[in-house]
This record gives structure tokens, C-alpha cells and sequence, in this order.
């Protein structure tokens, strides 16, 4: 018998049928999950050497522990009746429902209205926390105990006495009384916009109309994390999801793919390129997992050869960003290798034509020369092992600071900065910088 707490327990009394509990694993165990694999480990010891009669209130597929033994060999299945039926008649949910174990509320999808039962008094806390987590600390249920029905707010959730007889059950909600929401949720407030009746901006717009706001929500989340705000990181990473999302609705209203479909892909991506982690490539270090994310990902674009993948970089990427990317991937097709050393010998070639462009005077040739220098620093960042782009937005704030303190400086002594001698420039400037 998994306890005595169990209504059976008083029938085996009655009828004087000896039987064994795991109540001593209920108290040292740690959590559900724990506390169903050691009552499965026990079982499994005593069926060595007899026959063993594993009884449960409900349905057998109810307990996690009973699906434990399914998995092995010689288990009969005698079932009983329901337990979230016969909760969920007791809040009066008729129709759809989620029932589920407690025992197994961290591994489900969950959706309202929800019935969990199987409430132990030593785990009642994570419960409430999983539940409030979700559906927030006031979110309305009802606290079943026997017969008994009382409404609660969640937060309340642990502070009631819980056995065998005990569940809650959270009702289904109208969306705007929510604290809480989901990815569901979301999807279906977007839908609403955009449907006929719903917002005239938001249906007036295609992938082309909004395609730069997905630039500037992204370039708003990189702020916000220079920043190291988690309070806007917060919004921006909303503000970020909800452009993805409204650009797989248009293309699901238009009868191309999915918000499903866009999902799916990207859960997809994520396996079958992290085959060091889901399949039998090794990467013992993150150079490792990134040669064999590229590697994955020239298989699954049908990359042939290098070239492919080295036009295959977003030509609206910034020329810097774009420039490293390029490099990176002809390196991995047999390029020269970056190195400190090459930079100098490259640069010094370079620079010399730069000059001659410069002494012709011609803007296209000085342009075109220009160009190589900067893809020199491009190679000696790779060489270094530094992101470029990052390390001039570094330098660029630098300056900034710099400036605005150099500024300051002249102003307060009563100077322009536009008539400082080079020896109060350099003056000024080492103050700023200090």
C-alpha cells in the first residue's frame, strides 16, 4: 500500500489483510520524483523472490510509481476508478479538463482548468510554488477536502491540511482577469489584433511595413543588456518574441507557415545541430560545440562548399559584423590563418597602397584601398581572438566618455574647444583619460 492514508487502507483493516506502507519514505524523501522511484526501487525488492500486490487509490496510470513498474516485465494491471474524475465532478468542471498528479506537476503541460491531486503535507509548498509560478499568487482555486469545496487564492495553497481526499482545482479564467500568461495567451492576444474587428494598425501591417522594427527591438535589447538592466532586458526580450511571432501570424493568415510550424523549426534546429548533446558527436570545449553547430549547419543548408556558406552571411548585416563572419568561414575553407604575424606584413602591403590611392587622389581607389585596412584590423581581431564588432562599440562608448570630459573640462576654465593650442589639447586630453 503506497500509505496509510489511503480510504483502501480501511477496507484491508477491516477485512484484517496485513499489508506494508512507504509512509517512512514519504518523510525522507525529497521531492516527488524521488519519492516514486524509491517506492518503485522497494517494490521491485520484495517482487524478487514472491508475488507482490501494489495497491493504489484511483486509476493505476494515476501513480507514477505504478508506471515506474510498467516499464518492466510480469505486471498485471487491475485498474480502478479516476481520482481527478472524481475531483473534478466535486468543483463541478464538466467538459474538458487537465488532471495530474503532483507527483508529476513539474514534468506536464499544463492547461485550465487543472486538477492536481495526490497532495502530500511535505511537499504541499513546492506545489503551491509551481502552481503560483504559473498562475500567479492570486489566482482563484478551490481547495477540495471530502466533500467539502472551499475557493481560495493560490497563495493560500499550502496553508490547508492535505490526505488522500484532498485536491485543488483551478478553474479556467477570461483573459483579461489574468495575472499571469503563457505562450498561448500571447499568440491569442496578438490573433485578436489582428483580426477584423481587432486594432486597424496592427492588421494594416505586412512583413515589409514592420521589418525595420525587428532591427531596432533587437538593437533596444543589446542596450539593454550594455546597460545590465534586467528591468528592460525584461520588456526588450518581450518586445523581441513579439516580432518573430507577428511575422509567423502574417505568414499563417497569408496560408504559409505556421506559429507552430516556426516553433517546430526552431526546436527542430536546436537537436539536430547540438549533436554533441542529442546525437554521438563529442565537444569537450565551446570551440568544439561551435565547429560542430557549423558543421551541422552546412548539412542542413545544403552548403556543398565554403563558398556557399561564405555567401550565405545576411548581406544587411553591418559591414563590420559582416566582414568577421566572411573571414571566419574562409579560414574553415583553407584560407591563410589569422595571426599577429600575417596582420603585420598584410597591414604594411596594404597601408602602402593606401598611400599611393592618396597620392593619386582618386576617391573610388582611395575608398576601395581604405576598405583593405579595415579588413586587415578584421583579420587581427580574428587573430586575437576578439569580436570586432564588440570591440570598436566598446572604443566608441570610450570616446564618448572621453570627450564629454574633455568638453567639460575646457568649458569649466572658461576656454573654447575649438582654439586650444596642441599642447593644451594633449593637456586636457590626459586629464580627460585619467
Amino acid at each position: 500500500m503506497r500509505t496509510s492514508g489511503l480510504p483502501s487502507a480501511e477496507t484491508l483493516d477491516e477485512e484484517g489483510i496485513p499489508y506494508f506502507t512507504f509512509d517512512a519514505l514519504y518523510r525522507r524523501s525529497r521531492n516527488y520524483d524521488t519519492l516514486a522511484k524509491n517506492i518503485a526501487r522497494e517494490i521491485r525488492s520484495h517482487a524478487k523472490d514472491k508475488r507482490v500486490c501494489y495497491c493504489v487509490d484511483g486509476s493505476v496510470l494515476e501513480d507514477t510509481a505504478a508506471r515506474i513498474l510498467l516499464e518492466g516485465r510480469g505486471v498485471t494491471v487491475i485498474d480502478g476508478n479516476s481520482k481527478g474524475a472524481a475531483f473534478a465532478a466535486k468543483a463541478k468542471l464538466f467538459g474538458g479538463y487537465t488532471a495530474v498528479s503532483a507527483f508529476d506537476l513539474a514534468e506536464k503541460k499544463l492547461a485550465l482548468p487543472l486538477v492536481v491531486y495526490d497532495i502530500t503535507p511535505a511537499f504541499r509548498g513546492d506545489v503551491k510554488l509551481l502552481l503560483t509560478e504559473r498562475y500567479g499568487d492570486e489566482a482563484p482555486a478551490y481547495y477540495i477536502h471530502g466533500d467539502e469545496c472551499e475557493t481560495i487564492s493560490l497563495y493560500e495553497a499550502d496553508r490547508r491540511k492535505y490526505g488522500a481526499d484532498c485536491a485543488l482545482v483551478i478553474p479556467e479564467r477570461p483573459l483579461l482577469e489574468r495575472k499571469k500568461y503563457d505562450f498561448e495567451d500571447f499568440i491569442a492576444i496578438l490573433k485578436r489584433l489582428r483580426a477584423p474587428d481587432g486594432c486597424p494598425w496592427d492588421r494594416a501591417q505586412t512583413h515589409e511595413s514592420i521589418r525595420i522594427n525587428c532591427i531596432e527591438e533587437a538593437y533596444e535589447l543589446v542596450d539593454a543588456i550594455d546597460r545590465q538592466d534586467p528591468a528592460r532586458m525584461l520588456e526588450e526580450t518581450g518586445d523581441v518574441l513579439m516580432q518573430a511571432a507577428f511575422h509567423a501570424l502574417i505568414e499563417e493568415e497569408r496560408g504559409g507557415f505556421t506559429v507552430s510550424d516556426m516553433v517546430t523549426a526552431v526546436c527542430e534546429k536546436l537537436i539536430t545541430r547540438h549533436t554533441h548533446v542529442f546525437g554521438k558527436d563529442r565537444a569537450a570545449s565551446a570551440d568544439g560545440a561551435l565547429s560542430v553547430w557549423e558543421k551541422n549547419k552546412m548539412k542542413e543548408k545544403g552548403q556543398e562548399t565554403y563558398s556557399d556558406a561564405v555567401n550565405d552571411v545576411p548581406t544587411c548585416f553591418p559591414a563590420l559584423l559582416r566582414a568577421q563572419k566572411i573571414a571566419r568561414r574562409m579560414q574553415k575553407g583553407g584560407w591563410d590563418a589569422a595571426t599577429v604575424e600575417n596582420f603585420e606584413k598584410k597591414f604594411r602591403e596594404e597601408y602602402a597602397e593606401l598611400k599611393e590611392a592618396l597620392a593619386s587622389g582618386d576617391k573610388a581607389h582611395i575608398s576601395e584601398e581604405l576598405g583593405d585596412v579595415l579588413f586587415c584590423a578584421v583579420e587581427l581581431g580574428r587573430a586575437v581572438g576578439a569580436d570586432c564588432e564588440e570591440a570598436l562599440l566598446d572604443t566608441v562608448k570610450k570616446m564618448q566618455a572621453r570627450y564629454t570630459a574633455y568638453e567639460a573640462l575646457v568649458r569649466a576654465d572658461g576656454k573654447d574647444v575649438n582654439a586650444l593650442s596642441e599642447a593644451e589639447k594633449l593637456a586636457y586630453y590626459e586629464r580627460a583619460k585619467a
